[in-house]
């Protein structure tokens, strides 16, 4: 059998109208093209589904018995393409993102609440963790796609940079770190440093001993949260370093941030997906305007701010 959906939308509007000239009109069609599709139908079943007469037409027995089990046929069809519909539309849709807690904390609801103004119909479920299992959890499908900072390389990971910006120097007020006129590296380690656990201090040190011979850092703490940290420098425990996009949780410790110099320090930060798996309509919509946002935000852009660099 060689049935088509055209002949089988066909035969369900004559079903429903009783009528060759309404069913016609409902499918936007001549009456001859509608005898046509019903003829080919019934050619292709080899029965007869129609029975017609100079007055009036009705459903023969056979299609009495098909018509319950098209119908539905044609109405999960239709709901399953008006799904597809919104999607493509954008007005509906989930969007999965995973991201570190600093990010998730500072940046990310930002940028969801202005993407949520345009597109309000669709739900972000943003999921907070450690820096290490954001890739992992792109990679199981958990999440359409991850956030975070540079990470060994993957095959069955893309990786697309977003941004990259320094490391700025975190201190409580009038710490004696506030007098200098710029601060180094040299200068921040001299006082108790208060780490992240795992890559961010191992890289870190790498980069430092690459950079300035003899530099070394040996935190006093290592936490896993920046949260921690911040907390940590503002009861006086130390100081700390960390990324510009923090700059709303910094300053709601009411701590000083300030540029951090001699050698100058960055972090890219990427969007993860996974390889060979396509991004639903929404979640590439979200990417998209993420990568706007980053663009069009000059804190984002590794430009310091000219008023941090003078510590106000």
């Amino acid at each position: 059998m060689n049935v088509t959906l055209r002949q089988l939308r066909a035969f369900i509007a004559v079903a429903r109208s009783g009528s060759f000239t309404l069913a016609a009109e409902s499918l936007f069609v001549t009456q001859s093209a509608l005898s046509g599709l019903i003829k080919e139908l019934e050619q292709s079943l080899g029965l007869r589904v129609i029975d017609r007469s100079t007055r009036k037409i009705h459903l023969s027995d056979v299609g009495r018995s098909l018509y319950p089990l098209v119908d539905k046929i044609i109405h999960d069809l239709d709901g399953a393409l008006a799904e597809v519909a919104n999607l493509k539309a954008l007005k509906t849709g989930l969007v999965r993102i995973a991201a570190p807690q600093l990010m998730a904390s500072t940046l990310l609801p930002e940028v969801i609440a202005a993407y949520s103004v345009d597109h309000p119909e669709i739900p972000i479920k943003l999921v907070d963790c450690v820096v290490e299992s954001v890739t992992s959890r792109v990679f199981s499908g958990e999440v359409d796609f991850g956030i975070g900072p540079e990470r060994d390389p993957n095959s069955d990971i893309d990786a697309a940079t977003l941004f990259e910006l320094p490391f700025m120097a975190v201190f409580p007020p009038d710490h004696p770190l506030q007098q200098l006129t710029e601060i180094r590296w040299a200068d921040l380690v001299r006082f108790p440093f208060i780490a992240l656990q795992g890559q961010f201090t191992e890289r870190l040190s790498v980069d430092l001993r690459a950079a300035v011979r003899g530099l070394t850092l040996a935190p006093t703490n290592e936490v896993a949260f920046m949260s921690t940290a911040l907390s940590m420098v503002n009861a006086g425990l130390g100081v700390t370093a960390c990324i510009p996009y923090a700059a709303s949780l910094v300053h709601l410790y009411k701590l000083e941030m300030r540029p951090l110099q001699e050698p100058e320090i960055t972090r890219r930060f990427f969007v993860f997906t996974r390889n060979g798996r396509s991004l639903s309509p929404a979640a590439e919509s979200f990417m998209n305007f993420l990568f706007r946002y980053v663009a069009e935000h000059e804190e984002l852009s590794g430009r310091p701010d000219p008023n941090q660099k003078q510590g106000r």
